[in-house]
């Protein structure tokens, strides 16, 4: 009876997921040919249309996460969500477990900009990301200005330092891009640990219609102490990505390690 009832559960669990795939690119083709289109040509200028834009992403996103967790497909715990809200001109540094971390993440910052793949850019449908958030295909300078910028603005800037999904049980040497652009647009690194259980049917190379037969999604969110950019300063460039880069991994590192021995 107790195998049964598991395998009910694992059947509805992997349903909900299925589901909050198709729902999400349905709310995609939404976006991106009825919303999207008319409020650029009725909200302007540009700043002012990716703010709008921002923040009614920021709305779909938060719906989308609290009708997933009403469904059971995931839980969510946020260490401290008004200071979410709050958070202006920073660089949001995250590890990256599974494929719902940004969704996760534009759900909890107003008005959050990211660096997407260049090559998701060019897709019809996804237009508006050329509009709102920065292309990684960019060379270095066009980059960090455009970053700059965005940080000047107020807006926070989301990055994943390993650049890729996690792969389960295993590392991604991180890189030092949130590091340069920190430094160089004068913002904190603000880690972000993203917790809970496996997140296996999410993850790199997980099969899509798979879902993890233990317990139901867990995303634990833990904001941890800022990195300053201050204490760094008088380093030069370069030194001073590594040295912010090695901080950054040691804070959202010893985040996991605690969090194992306290299973353990």
């Amino acid at each position: 009876m107790r195998r049964l009832a598991a395998n009910l559960l694992y059947c509805y669990r992997s349903l909900v997921k299925m589901t909050a795939i198709f729902c999400f690119g349905l709310g995609a083709v939404i976006m991106g040919v009825l919303v999207m289109p008319p409020l650029s040509l009725l909200v302007h200028p540009a700043d002012r249309f990716k703010r709008v834009s921002r923040y009614i992403i920021f709305l779909s996103f938060r719906l989308f996460v609290a009708v997933l967790s009403l469904c059971g497909g995931i839980r969510l715990t946020v260490s401290d969500r008004a200071r979410c809200r709050s958070m202006r001109s920073m660089v949001v540094a995250a590890n990256h477990p599974s494929l719902l971390d940004v969704v996760i993440l534009l759900s909890l910052f107003p008005n959050a900009d990211c660096i997407v793949n260049g090559a998701l850019s060019r897709s019809p449908l996804t237009w508006v990301i050329r509009r709102l958030y920065i292309v990684n295909s960019l060379d270095f300078d066009a980059l960090m200005e455009k970053c700059r910028q965005s940080l000047a603005t107020g807006a926070n800037l989301l990055i994943f330092p390993e650049g890729t999904r996690t792969p389960h049980g295993g590392t991604v040497p991180f890189r030092r891009g949130a590091a340069r652009i920190a430094f160089e647009a004068g913002a904190d690194i603000q880690p972000l640990y993203i917790g809970g259980n496996e997140k296996y049917g999410l993850g790199k190379h997980d099969p899509l219609f798979s879902y993890s037969k233990g317990d139901i999604y867990r995303y634990d969110l833990v904001l941890l102490p800022p990195v300053r950019v201050q204490d760094y300063k008088e380093l030069e460039p370069q030194i001073a990505a590594r040295r912010m880069t090695e901080r950054l991994h040691e804070l959202l590192a010893g985040e996991a390690l605690r969090r194992d021995a306290r299973v353990l």
